[in-house]
């Protein structure tokens, strides 16, 4: 009996310094050399301040103005809107957008409304989601409509923060883009073309848009490279 005790405490203390430090240790230093930007965290830097990371998503939205020259507020919180200047990221299915590097930080953005695809409420918010797309991007893409909206625009992702859009829906974005920043559409297009990713060993899912390493570059200027 005294003999299975201390052999199970002795097993204990050492698994626990085998697998409780020892392996996170030799893990850690192995990432860190060998792959150290993805190691911690994929983190995207702009002028050496972290303002996000090329795995999580995040809206790029404006305060709406009013009549009277300021914010509007509801219930004291900031009415928003999507900045008309960027690229916007696939609908959020909690309604509260991940939003790093600011002080919007909030991790309960990432989950899923676990509504059904049949569901009513999943009805709403797809018609919901068409036509603020349709409001965004019609005035500047006339040929749109309800039937081309490419489907990530309307759907939301299972983690919420997918940082990538489809190619499509970077396509129709654009035209907004390059309209309202004064650039020509070629511009845009080429900078897209630059941020999409292609598919994961050539063959998983499909070609995306990261949407946050695109709309820096156009702050950097057209034809930016880093």
């Amino acid at each position: 009996m005294r003999r299975d005790i201390l052999t199970g405490f002795l097993s204990m203390i050492i698994l626990t310094i085998l697998l409780g430090f020892a392996y996170p240790m030799l893990v850690t230093g192995v990432s860190q050399g060998i792959f150290p930007g993805k190691a911690d965290g994929s983190l995207i830097k702009r002028n050496g301040v972290v303002v996000g990371s090329a795995l999580i998503g995040q809206q790029f939205y404006e305060p709406v103005i009013g009549t009277n020259g300021k914010a509007e507020t509801v219930k004291g919180v900031a009415v928003i809107q999507p900045d008309p200047r960027y690229f916007q990221t696939r609908p959020s299915g909690t309604g509260q957008p991940y939003v790093t590097g600011g002080t919007a930080d909030n991790a309960a953005g990432s989950a899923f409304s676990n509504a059904g695809p049949n569901s009513v409420a999943t009805r709403a918010d797809d018609l919901a989601n068409i036509q603020t797309y349709l409001k965004l991007e019609q005035p500047y893409d006339p040929g749109l409509s309800a039937a081309t909206i490419p489907v990530d625009a309307v759907n939301s992702s299972a983690s919420s923060v997918d940082p990538d859009i489809s190619v499509a829906n970077a396509r129709i974005q654009a035209h907004r883009v390059a309209a309202v920043r004064h650039l020509p559409l070629s511009t845009v297009d080429a900078l897209v073309a630059r941020y999409t990713t292609a598919r994961s060993l050539g063959f998983l899912g499909e070609p995306g848009v990261n949407v946050l390493e695109l709309n820096l570059a156009l702050d950097r200027g057209p034809g930016a490279n880093s």
